[in-house]
């Protein structure tokens, strides 16, 4: 049988343990004063049994009436005590007596007979049984103040836990301005426990990380602009160039290069996170056929669903246009656009995302298999998805074929999704 998710919280299982604990130290102690008591209370009534046996046995010898509660063979004494009387032996058991406890003391007389003591024991009883209750209520009443308490102390150490990890969470989605700031770690004066040395681990560890991304950015977006400007004296002399091969192979490599240093800009941008949509509504079906036509590909539109949804056309176009061109320098036609309702579709026929893809997403300057590329169209394409609030998904088709699926947030309230194949 599974358990509840809660009852593997560190609440839940503190407070388990607190409870066992305190339920076995107040068994350990109910039993060591009750055992205590009850040897107090049945040694006295021992005693005064066998002081009254004594006076007994002297009266029965001297021929003195016995005084009441003594008596020879008398009819309530246990089996167990009469036979060791009879044996020659003395002793006290305790029994029930006309229905109340007693204490019984036997010893020998002439004749193989048994002279007898009854004391009553009621008194004693009831101090233990008083006694008993009296452990249970306190027992149960120190386990609940002991778990009370260390629930509290518990709790305000696993709210700084889920606040921590709050906080990790938020830095692994990209907000790398998240801290803790347990206030622990702001007053070295006072006593540092372990989860403020955590806290203060995570801190520093964001602001490292922190530092070193921001570095990255910038000199990403340094190289960029410094080679734009060689890029375009370089692309104005291509074009003064005379007609052939070689001034072909030129102005194609200059216009990879332009193409990779804006690449490296828009990089730059959405790693700055200083984006900002420009919303309308866009007939989600029309904007892929332009997509399509821009492209210059030989690829199919279908709708499924046609939907209006708000969102910044020129990112969008950005998004599917990235996904159209990788589908066709990477995978193999047909390579189909599927328009349902605001989810987009691109699938291509070739031999699917690389494993690493699928699992962790586009990473930059990295392909297989020698294909061209440096890996940034993707990485933009996602980039600029997470602007628009989008889903961008990642996958391989069954039956072969890599398949990137958009799904667009909704369109303002009231937006109705047209007829198929609506334009």
């Amino acid at each position: 049988m599974r358990l509840p998710r809660w009852a593997g919280s560190l609440g839940a299982k503190t407070a388990a343990f607190i409870t066992v604990m305190c339920c076995a130290l107040a068994a350990l102690l109910g039993v060591l004063v009750h055992v205590s008591v009850t040897n107090q209370t049945v040694g006295q009534a021992r005693e005064l049994a066998l002081d009254r046996l004594a006076e007994a046995t002297a009266a029965y010898e001297a021929g003195d009436t016995l005084v009441p509660g003594t008596g020879v063979d008398p009819v309530g004494l246990p089996a167990q005590l009469r036979a060791l009387a009879a044996a020659g032996g003395r002793g006290t058991m305790v029994g029930e007596y006309r229905g109340r406890p007693t204490m019984w003391a036997a010893g020998p007389v002439d004749g193989g007979r048994a002279i007898a003591v009854e004391v009553d024991y009621s008194q004693g009883k009831r101090t233990i049984d008083g006694l008993d209750r009296a452990i249970v209520w306190s027992s149960a009443l120190a386990i609940g103040a002991t778990l009370l308490v260390g629930a509290l102390a518990v709790t305000r150490v696993t709210r700084r836990l889920h606040a921590t990890a709050q906080v990790a969470r938020r830095i692994s989605a990209g907000d790398l301005d998240a801290r803790v700031d347990d206030p622990r770690t702001k007053q070295p004066a006072r006593p540092q426990d372990e989860v403020a040395a955590v806290a203060a681990a995570l801190d520093s560890m964001a602001a490292s990380l922190q530092s070193k991304l921001l570095s990255e950015q910038r000199f990403t977006a340094d190289v960029a602009h410094e080679l734009r400007t060689p890029l375009t004296g370089l692309h104005a002399a291509a074009e003064l160039l005379p007609p052939g091969r070689p001034t072909e192979l030129v102005r194609d490599r200059v216009a990879a290069l332009r193409t990779l240093t804006e690449d490296l800009l828009e990089i730059s941008r959405l790693d700055a996170g200083r984006e900002r949509l420009d919303l309308d509504t866009e007939q989600l079906a029309a904007l892929a056929e332009r997509v399509v036509r821009a492209s210059g590909t030989d690829s199919d539109v279908r709708v499924v669903r046609d939907a209006h949804v708000e969102t910044d056309r020129r990112r969008l176009e950005r998004v599917l246009g990235n996904l159209v061109a990788n589908a066709h320098r990477h995978g193999r036609a047909p390579v189909v656009l599927t328009v349902d309702g605001p989810a987009v579709t691109v699938r291509d026929h070739g031999d699917g995302y690389p494993a690493y893809l699928v699992e962790h997403g586009p990473q930059r300057f990295r392909t297989e298999g020698g294909t061209r590329g440096h890996g940034l169209g993707l990485t933009i394409a996602l980039g600029q998805a997470e602007v628009l609030g989008a889903g961008l998904e990642f996958g391989n088709a069954p039956d072969g074929g890599a398949c990137a699926r958009l799904t667009l947030p909704q369109g303002k309230p009231g937006a109705q999704g047209l007829p198929d194949g609506a334009v």
